[in-house]
């Protein structure tokens, strides 16, 4: 027969807060709105966004369209 192993009284807390902790659950409808939803709950590293923004800097700026040059607007 299998004897249980009793908590010490410092273990004891310890199993009580894990199951007094309510788990969260949410379902996403699309892909989309799981994503936006990770993206409100996660902090962006300074350095990412560092890397980011210079790497935004570097891309080339996109042309007028054509209808606004033609117009010269």
């Amino acid at each position: 027969m299998k004897q249980e192993k009793k908590l010490t009284p410092r273990e004891q807390p310890r199993t009580s807060e894990t199951q007094a902790q309510p788990a969260e659950v949410h379902e996403f409808q699309t892909a989309e709105e799981l994503l936006r939803h990770d993206a409100s709950q996660t902090a962006v590293p300074p350095a990412v966004a560092r890397r980011l923004d210079e790497s935004i800097q570097r891309e080339p700026k996109p042309e007028r369209p054509w209808w606004k040059r033609l117009t010269g607007g």
